[in-house]
């Protein structure tokens, strides 16, 4: 029992470091509300206080007028060896016993005080404080406010909604304990616990009634029909409490001297001495000890289920947003390189037809440089007119003797220098294409989205990379068309087939200079030579464009990144590994879950319970 009660202390408080206290507005409760606990509830003035002091066996509760306990008090009792001393520790309070139960009370008016401020308000987030003496039984409490029906002077008007609305977020759920502490000196049918606990609890399976202020009653009275259960049945059975009188409480009576006066009432007490060994403290300590050992070992394999289900979930969720990186810098620039990697796969895979867009560039190649050739100004620059000047004024003031060649020469290179935009064009359209499909692939790696820094450099170092090849491939297929200008292919002149009217070379006689069927042979025999040069240049410009870009981008896009990434410092390292704040807190609270779920599965894993 002891294990049992023990392990759920502790991963209660492991609970609470997170965050997941139970409470309303909590943002991880689910491991809490796995957990069995026991709720204390009760109206102002019922004698909530004096009974949890009673269990403890010591004054420790601030007391006063109004809402005295303005946040959930978690009171985890550890019983110690006879002869041991006692103390208190508080969880925000590490390390620190405190040994004297008058400073415990002071602390959880300050710790209230520093949440709360002097107001009258209160707050969901719990004080969590263990008290290890030899005179408690292991039991895990819940101190909630009490209810109130009424706000006084310096509380808000929402207060008795708020109170209700954090109480019953504690008891409504099924694996929570009710205590329901209710004066035997007011009607049972008007207590707040009662009513509250019939609401959440219909059947009474999880409501254990107290009764306090029995020897408060007008004389000639009892409260035999509700501890025998006739006035409102319970699964469990009353336990009635003699709480200090006032007068005891100023004269500061010893808790154990109380306890003693309380067994001693019971047991010469002419209505309740039936009942006596089911009456007082120390029975309700140990029977909640015991229900709450047995409710816990029952509910354990579901625990676990429910542990090993989030486990995995988390993991899951961990591994999609990714995991916490080193500090060192070998393992930032570990985590640097594997980001590269994933955009160059994803890059690649663009490129290489796994994903979409790398058709656009074949769309280049096969629609946009064609139909970019055939709107070429050739009719115009072969135009009888335009080849009758041309040609004259390659000659001088000298005629050409066979042929003008220097006409034809002129001609054809006035040409073929129209090949250049189309092959410069399809260089920029391919460049667009590949600036596109880094950006895709950019946003498409699910490992650069927690890095927003690192992203914004890997796409500055890609696009640069894709300038150079750009520039690289313009030259290139520049230089293509210029070699076909720098020297002309004369063996196709020669293969011309002869004028039938001359039967020889297609060259006329220097009188038919200006005959306007010489300049039309003359055109289309440029015209021809150019069909074939324009042949070979789409052929050519695709395999220089993809030679220079598309080849060099899949080979070596960041490849001047990794150079400059490996010759930085690690301040600078840390710096591209600067995270979107969103992902980087919704990491650290998936991973202090994941710590806790283990931790918790650890616990269980320790002791018997079997």
């Amino acid at each position: 029992m002891e294990s049992l009660i023990g392990l759920v202390n502790r991963i209660q408080r492991a609970c609470t470091v997170l965050g997941d206290h139970g409470g309303e507005g909590s943002s991880l409760p689910t491991l809490w509300e796995a957990l069995p606990s026991v709720a204390v509830v009760g109206g102002q003035s019922s004698g909530k206080s004096s009974v949890l002091e009673s269990i403890v066996g010591r004054d420790f509760l601030p007391r006063g007028s109004g809402i005295v306990t303005r946040r959930p008090l978690v009171l985890q009792l550890h019983k110690t060896d006879e002869g041991q001393n006692e103390y208190g520790e508080f969880l925000h309070a590490p390390r620190k016993r405190f040994n004297d139960f008058a400073s415990i009370r002071k602390e959880i008016q300050d710790e209230t005080d520093r949440i709360t401020g002097k107001s009258k308000h209160i707050s969901n987030i719990p004080i969590h404080l263990s008290i290890y003496s030899p005179h408690v039984v292991n039991l895990t409490l819940i101190d909630l406010p009490g209810m109130t029906k009424v706000a006084v002077e310096g509380q808000p008007d929402s207060i008795v909604g708020d109170i209700e609305n954090m109480v019953r977020s504690y008891v409504e759920k099924p694996n929570c304990i009710i205590l329901a502490i209710s004066p035997a000196n007011q009607d049972i049918a008007t207590s707040d616990a009662i009513k509250l606990a019939r609401e959440v609890d219909p059947s009474g399976e999880r409501t254990f009634g107290v009764l306090t202020k029995l020897d408060l009653m007008d004389k000639g009275t009892n409260a035999l029909d509700v501890l025998e259960g006739r006035s409102y049945r319970l699964q469990h059975p009353w336990v009635g409490i003699v709480n200090r009188s006032q007068a005891d409480i100023n004269k500061n009576v010893d808790m154990i001297v109380a306890r003693r006066k309380e067994r001693e009432y019971f047991s010469t007490s002419p209505e309740y001495g039936h009942l006596a060994s089911k009456m007082g403290s120390e029975y309700l300590a140990t029977l909640l000890s015991r229900h709450l050992e047995s409710v816990i070992r029952a509910r354990i394999p579901s625990i676990l289920s429910l542990i090993n289900k989030t486990v995995n979930e988390l993991e899951e969720e961990l591994n999609r947003i990714g995991r916490p990186i080193g500090v060192d810098s070998g393992a930032q620039l570990y985590t640097i390189l594997e980001m590269c990697r994933a955009f160059d796969r994803v890059f690649k895979e663009h490129l290489d037809g796994g994903r979409p867009g790398g058709d656009r560039i074949y769309g280049v190649f096969d629609n946009q440089l064609p139909a970019a050739l055939k709107k070429l100004p050739f009719e115009r620059h072969l135009s009888l007119q335009n080849v009758r000047k041309v040609v004259s004024e390659a000659d001088g003031y000298q005629p050409h003797l066979i042929a003008p060649e220097q006409g034809y020469r002129r001609l054809i290179e006035g040409s073929l220098g129209f090949f250049k935009g189309p092959a410069e064009a399809s260089v920029d359209a391919v460049h667009f294409v590949l600036k596109e499909l880094v950006r895709q692939s950019i946003s498409e790696t699910q490992e650069l989205k927690r890095f927003p820094t690192l992203r914004a450099d890997i796409a500055a170092a890609a696009n640069e990379a894709l300038e150079r090849f750009r520039e690289d491939g313009r030259r290139t297929v520049v230089r293509l068309v210029e070699m076909e200008a720098s020297y002309l292919t004369a063996d196709f002149f020669r293969k011309l087939p002869l004028e039938p009217d001359k039967g020889g070379n297609p060259a006329a006689p220097a009188a038919e200079r200006y005959v306007d069927a010489h300049l039309r042979r003359i055109g289309s025999n440029v015209s021809s030579y150019v069909g074939m040069v324009c042949e070979i240049l789409k052929n050519s410009v695709p395999k220089a464009v993809v030679y220079c870009q598309v080849r060099e981008a899949k080979r070596s896009i960041l490849d001047r990144f990794y150079a400059q990434v490996g010759q930085r410092e690690k301040k600078e390292l840390g710096t591209m590994l600067d995270e979107d704040p969103a992902l980087m807190e919704k990491r650290g609270a998936i991973a202090r879950r994941l710590e806790l779920y283990k931790s918790a599965r650890d616990e269980i894993d320790s002791v018997s319970w079997k």
